[in-house]
């Protein structure tokens, strides 16, 4: 990342301590700042979440007073609820567990700020994630944070590598709390804002809630994995597969579980959508465990890994896989079926909680080569 007084670059900001320490390295750096504020989400009547956009931009507009450059508020609230939010809801209403951020990044967020950054006649995008880009003999690479708590590499498997080329990372090579220290020595009154947690640029919710207010209730059975009725539900759409059910619930655990320690711990194994059926069994369960499945939309992050699939089709590769954020990383076998055009993983250990529509992604070393949504999970 050279620097250049000349060099001008868009700089989201969204009010936090990440994007704020990010505009301030670029600052440091001598580089040109605009900072861009996206309106994605208002509070209606049927729901507000925790993430008030006047409120954060407030926060932005503090620290871009504070470093000297322009806030530019961009409203993009008609793409971020087509794409992100109705797409989500099309999703749970089809049984499977989609991923708002990784949408949200790859159909609003890094358009827009391009799209700001080429009216600005900006040379880079700068945005406060968890991520690193290295270049290599013309190629642009992405590779997980420096600090692996708090890396978001996974939300982020989407973007091209012409994308990559376009955007910088500064605070990549930090740890939180290192942000949020030269945070608080600049005197930066967000230096211990929490970070955003939830659905991206609505925060912290009850997603059931959420999810009520498009999809409505409707009451049906539980059963465990012997077809016994133990409980009843009110809509099987408000669940995910590895959810845990409480004890409010009120299943009727069957005495005859193998281990008696974990009666009181119960998770969905399998959702019957045209039955509305919950189908679920106790902690350790077999029927809730899985390593294998198909990746639909496979994707590759740069294009410098063109063989990558035709090296697969010949021999299973050795990588490492993540179903969640900062979940544990999995040594998996990625292959590449040419007469059925499919791409599987198996993972080297079975976990709970693996879902038809999340998100997994590929990691070779610390490198992101991509990633995709899991389907058939079996």
């Amino acid at each position: 990342m050279k620097s250049s007084k000349k060099t001008k670059v868009i700089v989201a900001m969204s009010g936090g301590v990440d994007s704020s320490i990010a505009a301030l390295l670029m600052k440091e750096k001598g580089y040109d700042c605009i900072g861009v504020f996206l309106k994605c989400w208002s509070p209606s009547k049927t729901f507000s979440g925790e993430c008030q956009w006047k409120s954060e931009r407030r926060f932005a507009q503090k620290i871009c007073d504070k470093l000297d450059m322009p806030l530019i508020t961009v409203d993009a609230e008609k793409e971020y609820r087509t794409y992100v939010i109705d797409e989500m809801f099309k999703d749970y209403q089809k049984g499977i567990t989609p991923n708002p951020d990784v949408l949200c990044n790859e159909a609003v967020k890094f358009p827009f700020l391009l799209r700001e950054a080429k009216k600005f006649h900006a040379d880079y995008v700068v945005t406060g994630h968890f991520a690193r880009i290295k270049k290599s003999k013309n190629k642009v690479y992405m590779y997980r944070a420096k600090d692996e708590f708090k890396d978001q590499s996974y939300f982020l498997y989407r973007l091209k590598e012409a994308d990559l080329k376009k955007v910088l990372f500064p605070i990549g090579e930090y740890t939180k709390e290192q942000v949020r220290k030269i945070a608080k020595e600049n005197g930066f009154l967000n230096h211990e804002k929490k970070s955003t947690v939830g659905i991206c640029f609505i925060g912290k919710t009850n997603m059931k809630d959420f999810l009520k207010t498009k999809i409505k209730p409707k009451k049906g059975n539980i059963l465990d994995t012997n077809g016994n009725i133990i409980g009843t539900h009110d809509g099987v759409y408000y669940y995910t597969i590895g959810q845990r059910l409480r004890p409010k619930i009120g299943l009727k655990i069957p005495k005859s579980t193998d281990n008696p320690k974990l009666m009181s711990k119960w998770y969905v194994a399998k959702k019957d959508i045209k039955k509305n059926i919950l189908i679920v069994a106790p902690e350790g369960n077999k029927n809730l465990l899985k390593n294998s499945f198909e990746i639909l939309e496979f994707h590759l992050i740069t294009d410098s890994v063109p063989d990558f699939k035709k090296s697969i089709s010949k021999k299973a590769k050795l990588v490492h896989a993540r179903i969640r954020h900062v979940g544990e990383l999995i040594p998996a076998l990625i292959s590449y079926d040419k007469k059925t055009k499919k791409t599987s993983l198996k993972l080297k250990k079975k976990l709970t909680g693996v879902s038809d529509g999340q998100a997994v992604i590929i990691y070779q070393g610390k490198k992101v080569l991509g990633g995709g949504v899991i389907s058939e999970s079996a």
